[in-house]
């Protein structure tokens, strides 16, 4: 373990301490223990496709305010903004991270309010396919505060990296306004861009849970503010638990995401080490992914036997692979069910379709190589036909839970498997 270092050490440190925050350190802070740095929220970066990218009129000389929820506290936090998709570098003119006065507009409250800095500085350039962590900024925030992240971004970037999924109102506005306390008629869009993680420095035991799925983990469906996707109700019901409060979820879901190809975004053994492996602080990860995989299959055209078979071997052997190289990065494993998908138009799943899930599925429940099983199948499918979705849970398209069933699912985990 490395030595603890006091507060102004650290900032002579090579500025590692936002100079914005120093001012803000009690008299006492050189006689503040440190904990352990956590991810307290993070989103899975991609390219965004055209409809869902920043149009060549708000792409540069732009202002862009987004709001995360974090799921853990802390005394201070890190932002990590993103270029991992660049193929050129990323200019950052200016940084700022606040706490929202209101999740649904764009007022931040600038009593608690700071620049980000890198390193002592205000402005940066993020290299093609990299990622850049602010210094630290002193000031406690609590699990679910919803915190505002202002970038200037002064030219476009090549392409954009991002987050579709936000489900969170992000604004733009044209010039630098990070330090504005609203951004009065900015454009909007459901989407977050170039930012890929916020740490908290919590207690010594703080950990994290990764959540790696589709849009099925993504949120597909909710209402941008509502928080109501199933790993934000596991993370509601670890903080409201005493002994569980220690740990943060950290939702790494990707609309359309498979498990063996591209989709919308990289596969998941593709984007398993940034997602999983190198996230701040993560002890436990959940795996809800595949259903991709099994529709998609037959997508445009029938398959045969052996086309079958041969998706279902490969989809055991990508778990297998992600279950080893977590276990050597000392992560406990859970795997979760596939969720019944009969009836979605997009993929048209017939008999075959269903024996490949079910066949995945009984793999993930009896061969004992997951440290333990999340049985999200048998809690959302319909008892009388468990080949559907239960009707209570059903959004409507017969592959994406309603609200209650993002709740369902979320209500369904044992609080015990997380130590």
């Amino acid at each position: 373990m490395r030595p603890m270092i006091s507060l102004d050490r650290r900032a002579l440190l090579g500025g590692l301490i936002s100079t914005a925050a120093i001012s803000a350190l009690p008299a006492s802070a050189d006689a503040m223990s440190f904990g352990r740095w956590v991810g307290a929220w993070a989103a899975s970066q991609m390219v965004p496709n055209p409809d869902t990218t920043l149009p060549p009129d708000i792409a540069a000389d732009v202002t862009v305010r987004q709001i995360v929820r974090l799921t853990q506290g802390g005394r201070q936090f890190r932002v990590r903004l993103s270029n991992v998709c660049g193929t050129k570098p990323l200019r950052i003119g200016a940084a700022h991270a606040a706490i929202s006065a209101d999740q649904m507009t764009s007022r931040i409250d600038p009593s608690n309010a700071r620049g980000l800095t890198f390193g002592g500085r205000t402005a940066i350039t993020i290299p093609a396919g990299a990622e850049y962590v602010s210094d630290p900024v002193i000031l406690t925030v609590k699990a679910f505060t919803d915190l505002t992240l202002s970038l200037y971004l002064p030219e476009a970037a090549t392409p954009q990296t991002s987050h579709p999924g936000a489900r969170m109102i992000s604004y733009f506005a044209k010039g630098n306004h990070v330090t504005d306390t609203a951004l009065e008629g900015a454009r909007t869009m459901e989407r977050w861009f170039h930012i890929s993680g916020v740490d908290v420095m919590s207690g010594q035991g703080a950990g994290s849970i990764v959540t790696l799925g589709d849009s099925i983990t993504d949120g597909y469906g909710v209402k941008p503010g509502t928080n109501a996707r199933w790993p934000d109700r596991l993370a509601e019901r670890l903080q409201a638990t005493p002994g569980k409060r220690h740990l943060s979820v950290l939702n790494h879901g990707i609309g359309g995401g498979r498990v063996l190809n591209d989709g919308t975004g990289p596969n998941a053994l593709a984007r398993f080490e940034r997602d999983v492996l190198s996230q701040t602080g993560v002890k436990y990860l959940i795996i809800l992914e595949g259903v991709n995989d099994l529709g998609s299959l037959t997508r445009d055209a029938p398959a045969s036997a052996a086309a079958h078979a041969a998706l279902v071997e490969s989809l055991i052997g990508a778990y297998r692979q992600m279950i080893r190289r977590a276990w050597d990065r000392g992560i406990t494993v859970y795997g979760a069910t596939i969720l019944p998908f009969m009836g979605f138009s997009l993929y048209h799943p017939d008999a075959l379709n269903e024996a490949d899930r079910q066949a995945v599925n009984h793999w993930i429940r009896t061969s004992g190589e997951f440290d333990a099983v999340i049985d999200l199948d048998k809690v959302m499918a319909d008892p009388t036909r468990p080949e559907w979705l239960s009707p209570e849970y059903d959004s409507g398209d017969h592959i994406h839970p309603s609200p209650a069933g993002y709740r369902a699912m979320g209500d369904a985990i044992d609080l015990n498997l997380f130590k």
